[in-house]
């Protein structure tokens, strides 16, 4: 193998790998990656078995075809100080050298032949929908998945597709996001359950911002485009009933404006993550709920005859306000012990308050 590659391009696809490698044991051939040269292509390969990455690219100028792979992180490290011009790798003695003009490093390799086969498409399914809704949903409710919960399924993001309705959901037990859109046909499917694991969910939105083709089957799912090839195992498991836990009537329903509430809620909240919210018939009250005393206030006309309070994490409820288009937005309440749930078009979030 022998190939020249501007160094902005190689360091651009091995900054994209590095999430996808063994970090561990560096003894492992998924330390490395693994370096494909042919028919006029430079392919790149990374995995950690549960989830792996494979990119793409033809700006390259090939002098011989071949395999190579080399630890991930050293190779990024040596491009990185290397100066803006082309590189030059091959392979040596069963070494890769990596050479510009006066430098010159070699990495020791694994056995190409070795290294993990990545899934192919064979005996897939389709997921057919818009790529643009796909990713903005799967954005909306990241904030809310678990991480190291033991119920392992929570550790994901669920996607629910029941006859002309798709959901994207995911909780951490405190807070439930639920981001839905009618199919209006674009799916062949009519019942569909799958769990994407949060790193997957993480690395998907970084990734990708154009148009994808999703495949899956019950094991895995795989997304690709002109340049990437990205595969995730799912998470095997049975993800909570989610829609018993959405209130189906409330009390109170308050249309609030998004840029105020986001304002006074930071203000209470660089002093304390924990907020008590009092609403009043002509007033919110906003008040910290620690030692560090903050309270400020926002003038607020409603119908309500009595005070209503809610004790809340800020940041679940910042996390929503964050993700949402409409400059207002709906609070659906009950009572202060209860969860609560605020609502904006199709994106939706069940907040559990605090007890104190």
């Amino acid at each position: 193998m022998n190939v020249t590659i501007n160094k902005n391009v190689l360091e651009h696809i091995l900054v994209n790998t590095q999430s996808f490698l063994e970090k561990k044991d560096s003894s492992h051939i998924t330390s490395h990656l693994l370096i494909n040269v042919y028919d006029n292509t430079f392919n790149v390969k990374a995995t950690d078995h549960e989830i792996g990455l494979s990119v793409d690219s033809t700006n390259v100028a090939i002098q011989e075809n071949g395999l190579a792979t080399a630890n991930g992180r050293k190779l990024l490290d040596i491009v990185k100080i290397l100066k803006d011009d082309d590189i030059n790798i091959r392979v040596e003695d069963d070494n890769l050298l990596v050479t510009q003009k006066k430098s010159k490093y070699k990495l020791p390799m694994f056995n190409p032949n070795e290294f993990p086969e990545f899934p192919t498409l064979e005996n897939k399914s389709q997921f057919k929908i818009d790529s643009f809704n796909f990713l903005k949903s799967i954005k909306k409710i990241s904030p809310a998945i678990d991480t190291n919960n033991p119920k392992y399924e929570l550790n994901g993001a669920l996607i629910d597709i029941q006859d002309d309705n798709i959901s994207f959901v995911a909780t951490d037990t405190k807070r439930l996001a639920i981001s839905s859109q009618p199919l209006n046909n674009q799916l062949d499917i009519q019942n569909l359950n799958i769990i994407i694991p949060k790193k997957a969910i993480s690395e998907i939105q970084k990734l990708f911002f154009d148009e994808i083709e999703i495949f899956y089957d019950e094991n895995l799912l795989i997304i690709k485009t002109d340049s990437f090839y990205f595969f995730t195992k799912l998470i095997n498991g049975k993800f909570p009933d989610y829609k018993r836990i959405i209130p189906q009537n409330t009390k109170y329903e308050l249309t609030l404006n998004r840029e105020k509430i986001i304002e006074a809620i930071k203000q209470i909240a660089i002093v304390s993550p924990e907020i008590k919210i009092t609403f009043q018939n002509d007033l919110i009250i906003y008040e910290s709920l620690n030692e560090n005393e903050a309270k400020t206030q926002l003038d607020f006309l409603s119908n309500i005859e009595e005070e209503l309070f809610l004790d809340i994490n800020s940041k679940h409820i910042l996390d929503f306000l964050s993700n949402i288009e409409k400059n207002e937005f709906k609070l659906r309440y009950n009572d202060s012990s209860l969860p609560f749930m605020v609502e904006s078009e199709n994106f939706k979030t069940v907040i559990m308050p605090i007890i104190t």
